[in-house]
């Protein structure tokens, strides 16, 4: 799968834009310095290109992102029949004094307008940055239970 396959499944697939737009939290999955894996949930934002988020630029995250860029996210339900929007990419990271336009809206579509404004006004008082991490995909997968399903469900069906 190309980038440009990835990001016009994301941008076309009824199910994709589904859950991108959901207020789910993303499962955001990296590489430990010493290789081991990692999982954190995190706020999301889907720009159309790329799955933004942020982080204290000072969080164990940031600190391996640079030299481990390679992710992979994972938006799913957890009501029968399960929907799953997987994927895997790039991240890069930016950071800033003030959090990105993006992280305003997460703050206001998880929190809500007044708990979003509260939690960024904690914000400002309790960090002297903000980190924006860029996930560009470049492999996607979605499965729904109903016509799409995973790769083992499917190879035992077809015997």
């Amino acid at each position: 799968m190309t980038i440009e396959e990835a990001r016009r499944m994301l941008q076309t697939d009824k199910l994709a834009l589904e859950l991108l737009g959901s207020p789910i939290v993303a499962r955001l999955a990296y590489t430990w310095r010493d290789g081991s894996p990692r999982v954190v949930p995190m706020w999301f934002h889907w720009t159309g290109e790329d799955i933004l988020m942020g982080a204290p630029p000072n969080s164990p995250k940031m600190k391996v992102l640079a030299a481990r860029p390679q992710v992979a996210v994972i938006i799913d339900t957890v009501e029968w029949p399960y929907k799953w929007l997987t994927l895997r990419g790039t991240a890069s990271v930016q950071v800033s004094k003030q959090p990105f336009a993006e992280y305003l809206s997460m703050a206001r579509r998880y929190l809500g307008d007044a708990g979003g404004e509260q939690f960024l006004k904690a914000l400002h008082q309790t960090f002297q940055g903000w980190a924006r991490i860029a996930i560009r995909p470049t492999e996607v997968r979605i499965l729904d239970f109903q016509g799409r399903f995973p790769s083992a469900w499917s190879a035992a069906a077809h015997g």
